[in-house]
């Protein structure tokens, strides 16, 4: 080592840096005090989201004043339930609403994803309290199964017969599936105008089923107001034309509900309304095929822009998916020696195509003798679910659209290694970073059922209904377990399995991340 009066500027000045280090260290370590605690601790502004989803409660608490009005109508004693519901979230939702005040109202991401999470666990909490206390009560566990099957528009239930519920529940059953159709986060996009500048942007990726999202005007409360606008209007038109045919108001009221926001709820126990009219087996199928369809390409229709709809290629793929399976549908069906009529084999597989696609989860009574090919076809259909931006369950076909291009181009590119292939959806090339999060996301989502399944096997719960609940319940489906013709209701799935399959519905309405996230110790940490 050379002597000090030798050495350069450069080693001189690392000396001093290392002394100042060394020195440094030395210093004793100060204790955590409460303000240096308190400024790690916000890296999630709770007040806010907490403060919101107040808010929040009291719009829930409204809503309640509906099935109580019918009650009273009806002169039912289930008003007390519902009277008691909508005081409690409406005085807990004053009292987070006006009760907190937050230091600051921004939110970013991370308030995003964990308002827009909690907010499908409250309303679940409190719309579940009607349902303990009706005649023949849930207990805790069936009765927030149920509210979060109601809002998640899944359609699972553990109620063992429709026909012994008052007109309250039922149509709070139904009102429960439309609030949570076009998304709780996108009505509060509508109807509080503040987010549009506080996290609006996340709130509304992290609820909106899809890939990417287009926002249709230039605040994202406009475009929450529009796809609202366009929900309503499509309900109060499926009302007129049920009210129009063979059934009464309030049938027709639920079946509004229930349709549009493809959850697929009854209003008895074999969905009698239905099956005996072609009318409204027809007018039932249309919709649910809207509900089935990006309500971007819905809005561009109402605007003329037809062109665009039909260049669309998630759309054309989706007719393409419905045909193709209605003509694999018809072999099972003319092997069963269904009647040569238009009902048999028209309307009947249409119907039980598009109710499936779309995860209303609708079905007619012959479905039971088409056979087990027709039940193989149905597992895709609840598998891939409808187009994105829609009100339907699944994986969704845009991703399917994704993964097929992208198997393709590899393997092209295992033949000719150095060609640059690219993954084109409507004349737009697809970023690789795209790509890889939809293969994430459908290796996840099988990965949840598997897990889904094994949990439930593991509560006792048989082979094929474990595993059969998961998936139906992932895809927001919610076909009883009868189905396979192995077990029955979901009221078979004992008290911890229900918590399970409530926790994956709501993973399979918010498509996975949003959920999955909350579960990961990087989103914890400053």
């Amino acid at each position: 080592m050379r002597p000090f009066s030798q050495r350069s500027g450069a080693d001189a000045a690392h000396d001093r840096s290392f002394s100042r280090r060394r020195v440094h260290r030395r210093l004793p370590i100060p204790y955590p005090t409460f303000e240096s605690i308190r400024k790690l601790w916000p890296v999630v502004n709770f007040p806010a989201v907490l403060r919101i989803i107040g808010l929040l409660l009291m719009i829930e608490g409204g809503f309640m004043l509906i099935p109580l009005g019918v009650c009273l109508l009806y002169q039912e004693p289930d008003f007390e339930g519902f009277a008691v519901a909508a005081g409690a979230a409406l005085g807990a939702g004053a009292l987070m609403a006006f009760g907190i005040k937050p230091e600051r109202s921004h939110m970013a991401k991370r308030e995003g994803f964990l308002l827009t999470a909690l907010v499908w666990v409250f309303f679940s909490a409190f719309g579940m309290i009607p349902f303990m206390m009706m005649g023949r009560p849930l207990s805790v566990s069936d009765a927030f199964f149920e509210a979060m099957s109601g809002f998640t528009t899944t359609g699972a239930s553990v109620m063992d017969s429709i026909c012994r519920l008052s007109h309250g529940i039922i149509i709070w059953r139904a009102l429960m599936q439309w609030i949570g159709g076009m998304g709780i986060i996108l009505f509060t996009l509508a109807v509080i105008p503040m987010l549009n500048r506080s996290g609006g942007i996340q709130m509304f990726n992290a609820e909106v089923t899809g890939i990417t999202h287009d926002k249709l005007r230039p605040r994202i409360s406009q475009t929450a107001k529009s796809l609202w606008a366009i929900y309503i209007c499509l309900t109060l038109a499926l009302f007129g034309l049920l009210v129009a045919g063979p059934m009464d108001i309030f049938t027709s009221v639920c079946y509004a509900f229930s349709t549009m926001s493809t959850g697929g709820f009854s209003t008895s126990d074999a969905g009698d309304e239905l099956w005996h009219s072609d009318y409204l087996m027809t007018i039932v199928t249309c919709f649910m095929f809207l509900g089935g369809v990006s309500f971007t390409l819905l809005y561009r229709l109402v605007h003329g822009e037809f062109r665009k709809v039909w260049a669309n290629d998630v759309f054309r793929y989706f007719v393409a998916f419905i045909l193709v399976f209605y003509l694999l549908f018809l072999i099972p069906i003319y092997q069963s020696g269904a009647p040569l009529t238009v009902r048999a084999f028209l309307l009947e597989p249409l119907f039980q195509i598009i109710s499936f696609i779309s995860s209303t989860g609708y079905t007619v009574p012959s479905f039971a003798s088409w056979g087990a090919f027709v039940l193989a076809l149905v597992f895709i259909l609840l598998f891939f679910g409808a187009c994105a931006g829609s009100t339907s369950g699944g994986a969704k076909i845009d991703r399917l659209i994704f993964l097929l291009k992208n198997c393709r181009n590899e393997i092209v590119r295992s033949i000719y290694p150095n060609n640059i292939l690219t993954v084109r959806v409507n004349g737009r090339v697809i970023p690789h970073d795209v790509i890889a999060k939809v293969v994430a996301f459908l290796c996840l989502y099988v990965l949840i059922i598997a897990v889904g399944g094994i949990v439930l096997c593991a509560l006792n719960v048989p082979l094929i209904d474990a595993f059969f609940s998961a998936f139906t319940c992932i895809s927001n489906t919610g076909l009883q377990t009868g189905i396979t013709g192995y077990g029955q209701t979901f009221s078979i799935i004992p008290d911890a399995g229900k918590w399970v399959l409530a926790l994956i519905m709501l993973i399979g309405r918010l498509e996975l991340f949003t959920v999955l996230i909350l579960f990961s110790p990087s989103f914890w940490r400053k």
